[in-house]
């Protein structure tokens, strides 16, 4: 029987990790955190006092790099660096920088593509990142941009940072986004765009909710499930 696979793309803080996980899970698919990948790598990087710009160096430390994706008691996934629980680490405003900094390096992308590529033909997934309809897996039986203002999605980050009681401020968070928005549009290697055969879901004026089953009604209608 063929896989589905669905690609969910768009700029940080849009919520397309929350809408992926309810997604895979309503659908008994298997989510791939695709961001989590780049942001161990920073993550490693930066435990080693290296500059996540400095690509010699993070080339060195790439084969030290091992991820893993586990589903603990409750069910919920959990993300590991090197056999180190790093779920809410990686989610740091500075790592998600460093994310930035290291997805623009081809090696590192070249690392991780394999990696996603296999997963999407053995099982039925759902991906979220910023290229995967355009790059990772073009050949996604559903390609969905996920966007809202960079207002709405500082606000929900921020939200986010507070709940796990992670010191910041909106403004803090909201200059971090649109900074990053404009590293990840402008890079040379697979700038963040919407893939052309790709479904524009805008969620501004949408709560947790209503994105969710709009984004739910898009995967029955392509489907049929």
């Amino acid at each position: 029987m063929e896989t589905r696979s669905i690609a969910l793309d768009g700029p940080s803080g849009a919520g397309k990790s929350t809408l992926a996980k309810k997604a895979a899970e309503r659908f008994k698919m298997i989510y791939v955190d695709t961001g989590a990948l780049y942001r161990c790598v920073a993550l490693h990087v930066i435990r080693n006092n290296v500059q996540t710009s400095d690509a010699p160096e993070v080339s060195k430390l790439l084969h030290d790099v091992v991820i893993d994706l586990k589903y603990d008691a409750d069910g919920v996934q959990r993300t590991f660096l090197n056999n180190d629980d790093v779920s809410n680490e990686i989610r740091l405003p500075e790592i998600s920088m460093g994310a930035s900094s290291v997805s623009a390096m081809p090696f590192v992308r070249d690392y991780l593509l394999s990696m996603q590529r296999e997963l999407a033909v053995k099982y039925d997934v759902i991906m979220d990142g910023r290229d995967i309809g355009t790059v990772v897996i073009p050949n996604a039986g559903l390609k969905v941009y996920l966007t809202a203002a960079p207002e709405t999605r500082a606000y929900r980050r921020y939200l986010e940072l507070i709940e796990k009681n992670i010191a910041t401020t909106l403004d803090d968070v909201l200059r971090d986004m649109i900074a990053r928005d404009k590293s990840d549009t402008e890079r040379e290697l697979s700038p963040l765009k919407p893939a052309k055969d790709s479904i524009i879901l805008d969620t501004t004026d949408l709560d947790l909710e209503e994105s969710f089953e709009a984004l739910a009604a898009i995967i029955i209608s392509r489907f049929g499930i």
